[in-house]
């Protein structure tokens, strides 16, 4: 059994479309552009009235180039106002002209137009478990899909998975916990308390028993109420003792210092604990997600994707995905024994 460990590694990866970046529209690339057309069109005029004072027919001549660039830039205006009107009814405020399902997706570089590549890894032998092209470029909501792909391929009723922080979402969390998947991210920090000198919240010890916070002065923030905010119950927690406290100044500005937690927040809590007391489990992710997609890519060279269109560019990457797995198979288990294991 190649998957005798239940530890799969998640990553997303994003890979070049069959779609030229100047060829991808969003709303602030057409403004950019017709600004920029709006500057050029400008200094053209001037440049006009400047050959108007030259002798005639350097004026004639000059005037006559620079009303043809005029008329090719009104030409492109038009073009583009078009393009606005098609990306106004876009649903993502997205237009890709050569791919239509392509998108712009931010990377560690200057970003790229094409997919996002979601794919789930055993950490024993590195082989693909599961994977699924998208073209939204955030991992956040992709965490249950992947664990759950993984889950049911392997055949089994728990699993661990571990990913970075771009997977950090609480409803994704909570709904592989409740799945019986246990996952392994760092949390994010959001609040920016500390970067403005005050107590951050992980300053503040909860005390499950009580439902109670004790604040860095001793003191205990009681639960006060519970708002609804995006669809999540938020329970807030204040000390009245805030008023009088000596070291306030280092906590908040306002009257009262309050803290937030999230109804399901214990389930963040248990998976922060359980990534302090395995702090390697972030070195095994690294190590294991790493290898498909550099190999992958390698093969693929500059230009990644072929084919066009979502349905498309996921069969393309379906026997990407079984090369590679064949190839590691071949490296684990040798020649002779896969062949056996297949007409088994």
């Amino acid at each position: 059994d190649l998957f005798t460990d239940s530890l799969i590694a998640i990553d997303g990866s994003k890979f070049k479309a069959v779609n030229n970046r100047d060829l991808n529209y969003t709303a602030a690339k057409l403004k950019y552009r017709l600004q920029l057309i709006d500057d050029s069109i400008a200094k053209y005029l001037l440049q006009i009235e400047s050959a108007d004072r030259q002798e005639a027919p350097i004026a004639k001549a000059r005037t006559e180039r620079l009303n043809n660039k005029i008329a090719k830039l009104k030409d492109e205006v038009a073009r583009l106002k078009g393009i606005e009107s098609q990306l106004q009814a876009a649903p993502d405020k997205q237009l890709s002209l050569t791919d239509p399902d392509a998108r712009s997706m931010k990377t560690r570089g200057t970003g790229i137009v094409g997919y996002n590549v979601q794919t789930a890894v055993d950490s024993k032998h590195h082989l693909i478990v599961a994977h699924e092209v998208t073209n939204v470029g955030s991992d956040r909501a992709q965490l249950t899909s992947m664990s759950e792909q993984a889950k049911q391929v392997l055949a089994r009723n728990e699993l661990t998975v571990v990913a970075d922080r771009g997977y950090y979402n609480g409803e994704e969390i909570l709904a592989c916990e409740q799945a019986g998947i246990t996952p392994y991210l760092p949390k994010v920090h959001t609040s920016g308390n500390q970067a403005k000198g005050y107590f951050g919240k992980r300053d503040f010890i909860y005390h499950a028993k009580d439902d109670e916070y004790e604040c860095p002065a001793g003191e205990r923030a009681t639960y006060r109420m519970t708002s609804c905010e995006r669809g999540r119950n938020i329970k807030r927690y204040w000390s009245s003792a805030c008023v009088s406290c000596e070291i306030k100044s280092q906590c908040t500005k306002g009257k009262y210092r309050r803290i937030s937690r999230w109804e399901h927040e214990e389930v963040l809590d248990a998976m922060e604990t359980r990534l302090d007391l395995t702090p390697d489990m972030m070195k095994v992710r690294r190590c294991t997600v790493e290898h498909p997609f550099g190999t992958i890519k390698a093969w693929m060279g500059a230009t990644h994707f072929q084919m066009r269109t979502l349905k498309r560019v996921s069969a393309e990457m379906s026997l990407h995905v079984l090369a590679y797995n064949m190839k590691r198979v071949i490296n684990i288990m040798g020649t002779t024994a896969l062949i056996a294991a297949m007409q088994a």
